[in-house]
């Protein structure tokens, strides 16, 4: 299989959303709408189109799998820091674990830090995201807006220093709880 990573397009969207709500179908830990949230975050300011991408099989230009990292804020009294959340990644589950979902988060964290960005928070599981580099949140002061495991929710850093000073509790967009 010969995998290609790209931007999502606006006609792979009904495709990509059915990819996401398959990839969810049996997860634990689910509300069994992410596809939903990508609907709802791809309409709102927080949407980034460049860090929407399908990982497609270049022989039939099937959509295997989609990731989304869009905008959020950290905040406390003092400060205010702009990041990315990494929600969804998803695999159609005949293709899991076949490292198609890694693929398409290097690929996210590489254009995130290539558009600027400094930080991605990540609310997942606990024994998968180091690997990508990312470390338990708290580590910065940085809490969850709602009650969460610490060791899953996490963030990274993608250039040197840049959580230094920033702590806070996440502000997620009105749009991840409608």
């Amino acid at each position: 299989m010969n995998l290609k990573i790209r931007q999502e397009q606006i006609e792979d969207y009904e495709l990509t959303e059915s990819v996401v709500k398959a990839a969810f179908a049996d997860a634990e830990h689910s509300d069994k709408k992410e596809h939903e949230l990508v609907n709802r975050i791809r309409k709102s300011n927080e949407f980034i189109p460049r860090l929407s991408l399908v990982a497609t099989d270049t022989n039939s230009n099937k959509i295997l799998g989609h990731i989304l990292l869009s905008k959020i804020k950290i905040s406390n009294n003092n400060q205010m820091a702009e990041s990315l959340a990494l929600a969804p990644v998803s695999v159609l589950p005949e293709y899991q674990n076949k490292g198609i979902g890694g693929l398409l988060i290097n690929v996210a964290l590489k254009e995130a830090k290539e558009l600027g960005y400094k930080s991605v928070v990540v609310l997942g599981h606990p024994e998968y995201y180091p690997k990508f580099g990312f470390k338990i949140a708290s580590l910065w002061g940085i809490k969850a807006p709602f009650e969460v495991p610490d060791e899953a929710f996490m963030a990274l850093e993608l250039s040197e220093n840049a959580l230094n000073k920033v702590s806070g509790v996440v502000e997620y967009p009105s749009v991840f709880f409608e």
